[in-house]
């Protein structure tokens, strides 16, 4: 594997981006417009209805944003003019044949200039239904590799999943790929075409059920993604349906040189464009900020136990370097882990003193104008302690509850049903992110370590596209950078 010039690989490149819209992908391309603005072109493609409203969407959703506003200064009045030059916001679909996109002509010029197709786009749900999981990232992924493989100069897939295909299982986890009908815990019969028809047969079955609700149908497919899930090995129906659609790429592709990226759990940027950018409500955010409003009466996970995490700008530069390490290697597949488990650990009791020390100095303001003052909250370390807490201080009194409805003739029957509901919610979202939260999986990165050392070698360059997770202080990072970046950018 060889790497020249990472700038001379995008100098006059054309690049399909899917899910363009994402917090991912709008890093993506914020980062190539600034620091290349000899890129050819940059198609995006955006769920809309015609064009017109793609480039609305990508307008309000990316460079609106404070993403943006370094290209803003750069460029000032000639924004727009750049961005039309250098941007094409597509409206499609990756669950469609030719990705949704209506017209020809433009079908035809991409076939005929794409140099790079990257696939960012997915539902990233831990709980979603299992027909939408399926169609976006196992079938959504076939047609992103349909369409490259119709591209004449087509130099590179690279195809975004995550480190946790890999499920539960504890150790160390490689870089290797999975196999068509390879299921995690060594049962047999998965086949993703029969996925698809158990999908057709139940939805046939609710359709015909008179008694079914949108609500109802709904919750039906999230059990069924679970359900199918855990039969082969998976937590959840993100993970199953990622790790379907890398088998589907690895089957498919031909002589198509993959790249396959697998980061962990992504946080605000590190350093690029600025430190703290962060969009969209992740777990560990929840956690922190639920925290610092005073919301939170305990933290569930082993304090000791390994989180990893690695920075949104940390991980676009992975994606740009193995683009420009890659491109044109026939029929080679590639996976990268991006993540810091290996290389820098974060132990997830440094998250809650870094949040303890944020709130502590800059308190939530409550909306009546009042600080909240942070303490120490209870640490449940394992399930089974959880289940003890949570069953004495909410489903004894939920049980009281229903009692005293039961006596007062259903006076209370609305105050039952909320808490009920309630309850319901935080131990299915405790069931899906238990696996996140004692976790005992450590992600190799040495496909990664050595594309390090390959941008290290362009010294002009090591420093524009820095990924190396071991310059982080987690502590000041999280104090300084993200923390406060998810209060600014995300709930504020």
């Amino acid at each position: 594997m060889e790497l020249e010039s990472i700038l001379d690989f995008l100098d006059s490149k054309t690049i399909l981006i899917t899910g363009a819209t994402g917090f991912l992908a709008k890093i993506f391309v914020e980062k190539i417009l600034r620091v290349q603005p000899n890129v050819k072109r940059l198609y995006l493609l955006v769920r809309a209805n015609d064009a017109n409203s793609a480039l609305q969407r990508f307008n309000k959703e990316a460079v609106a944003k404070d993403l943006f506003n370094i290209l803003k200064e750069k460029h000032g009045a000639n924004l727009q003019s750049f961005l039309s030059e250098k941007v094409t916001p597509v409206a499609g679909d990756i669950t469609y044949e030719n990705l949704g996109v209506q017209d020809s002509h433009l079908i035809e010029e991409m076939w005929g200039n794409i140099d790079v197709v990257v696939n960012v786009a997915a539902t990233t749900n831990f709980d979603e239904r299992y027909d939408i999981a399926l169609a976006l990232n196992t079938f959504g992924a076939k047609n992103v590799l349909n369409f490259a493989a119709k591209c004449v100069k087509i130099k590179l897939l690279l195809h975004v999943s995550t480190a946790y295909v890999s499920g539960e299982k504890p150790g160390l986890i490689l870089e290797t790929p999975y196999h068509l009908g390879q299921a995690l815990n060594g049962t047999h019969g998965l086949d993703i075409n029969t996925e698809k028809k158990i999908i057709e047969e139940r939805l046939k079955e609710l359709s015909n059920d008179e008694t079914a609700t949108d609500k109802s149908i709904t919750l039906a497919m999230k059990d069924l993604g679970i359900e199918r899930a855990k039969k082969f090995g998976w937590p959840n129906t993100y993970v199953f349906t990622k790790a379907l659609g890398e088998m589907m790429l690895g089957h498919l592709k031909g002589n198509m040189p993959l790249v396959i990226l697998r980061p962990t759990i992504i946080t605000s940027t590190y350093k690029e464009p600025f430190p703290g950018w962060v969009e969209g409500i992740r777990t560990i955010d929840s956690l922190a900020v639920g925290y610092g409003k005073g919301q939170l009466s305990c933290f569930l996970g082993d304090p000791e136990s390994v989180i990893d995490v690695i920075p949104a700008d940390m991980v676009v530069n992975v994606m740009i370097a193995s683009m420009a390490a890659h491109a044109n290697h026939t029929s080679c597949e590639i996976i990268y882990h991006v993540g810091s488990s290996v290389s820098n650990p974060l132990q997830y009791k440094s998250l809650r003193t870094s949040g303890y020390r944020y709130f502590t100095k800059h308190p939530w303001i409550n909306k009546d104008g009042t600080p909240v003052i942070v303490g120490e909250v209870k640490v449940l370390n394992s399930m089974a302690s959880f289940h003890r807490y949570f069953s004495l201080r909410y489903l004894i009194p939920l049980q009281g509850l229903h009692v005293v409805n039961l006596a007062f003739c259903q006076a209370f029957n609305g105050t039952y049903t909320s808490l009920r509901k309630k309850i319901n919610y935080v131990l299915r979202m405790v069931e899906l992110y238990k696996p996140y939260l004692f976790s005992k999986s450590f992600y190799d990165d040495m496909n990664t370590e050595k594309l390090r050392h390959l941008v290290r070698e362009n010294e002009a360059e090591a420093d524009m596209f820095y990924f190396d997770p071991r310059v982080i202080e987690w502590d000041v990072y999280f104090e300084h950078t993200h923390v406060p970046g998810a209060v600014k950018h995300v709930f504020k």
